[in-house]
């Protein structure tokens, strides 16, 4: 393991928004000043950090909001909005964040980047959508939603009808080398908030939005690759990764080889709408030279840092 330390902290959405409250103002800035207690722990111990945050909540509120004033203000498309949310939601993590260090003396800069992912043109979710964003719908107005504002509309099984739209897979960031410079200068950089706002490369070179959105923990591997971290934590609702979640022969892991964790994934132990993405963003971060993927819960975040609970997944044992 590396002396120096250098790590990304992947906070789950959910962590600022939670499902059983109303989601206002308030409650997500005392979310997230509880989301942080594991990371100021970490800024104590000298880590150089940088933070990503998921948005999924926060997004779908914001295209209820789009649709809620669409008779009175002109919509907006769903690549602006992530960058809103990332601005706004990284507003709320790095003052946090800041008022606590300003408490505990410690001096450190924080800055939050609004962070553009490079994807594939191609990719194949472009043409074939399956991400459910925003607000459900009857199965009656289906037909003038898609006709009226050319969305691809999906069932959610069990929940009603809803908007879906790409998740192309991250490749690179736009911004990673002055959120590397940052990083090594050790000033806390706040990125790639929700996955980052996906963007694909024109022939000339220019960059043009795509209207989806990116998976954060993919997006933070790969951020943890371009900035040289060794360490990623993924904080998540579960203390510990699973096998066989949720049923009588549930296994809890408490720690996973890289080559665990491509079969326990290939076998379909995690699946692609929870822990799915998170193992391989695990697996993507240790094949290029990770040392180490730590996932648990935000309460439990000191202690996994500590080594007493959580998920620890390695190259080797």
């Amino acid at each position: 393991m590396s002396q120096e330390k250098k790590a990304v902290v992947a906070l789950g959405g959910n962590a600022i928004t939670r499902e059983f409250e109303e989601g206002n103002i308030y409650q997500q800035f005392a979310n997230t000043r509880r989301s942080l207690l594991g990371t100021v722990e970490m800024i104590k111990q000298g880590y150089k950090l940088a933070i990503t945050h998921g948005n999924g909540p926060q997004v779908g509120n914001y295209l209820i909001r789009v649709e809620a004033a669409r008779h009175l203000v002109p919509p907006l498309p769903l690549g602006v909005i992530v960058a809103d949310v990332e601005g706004g939601m990284g507003y709320m993590i790095g003052q946090s964040l800041q008022n606590k260090l300003i408490r505990e003396g410690i001096h450190r800069d924080v800055v939050t980047i609004l962070t553009q992912v490079i994807v594939d043109r191609d990719d194949p979710s472009i043409l074939n959508p399956t991400k459910f964003v925003g607000p459900f719908y009857q199965r009656d107005q289906v037909e003038k939603l898609q006709k009226e504002r050319g969305w691809i509309i999906k069932e959610d099984p069990g929940r009603g009808y809803r908007r879906v739209v790409p998740s192309p897979k991250p490749i690179t960031l736009v911004e990673r080398n002055i959120i590397r410079q940052l990083f090594d200068q050790e000033v806390i950089v706040i990125s790639t908030g929700g996955g980052g706002i996906p963007v694909y490369v024109e022939k000339d070179g220019t960059l043009e939005g795509v209207d989806g959105v990116v998976d954060k923990d993919l997006a933070s591997a790969i951020l943890a690759v371009e900035i040289g971290a060794k360490e990623l934590f993924i904080l998540t609702a579960v203390e510990k990764v699973a096998l066989n979640y949720g049923k009588p022969n549930q296994i809890d892991l408490d720690t996973m080889t890289l080559s665990d964790a491509k079969r326990y994934l290939a076998e379909g132990h995690f699946p692609p709408g929870s822990m799915g993405p998170k193992i391989q963003a695990a697996i993507d971060f240790l094949e290029r030279g990770g040392e180490i993927v730590v996932i648990t819960s935000v309460e439990k975040h000191v202690e996994a840092i500590e080594g007493r609970t959580g998920t620890r997944i390695v190259p080797l044992i």
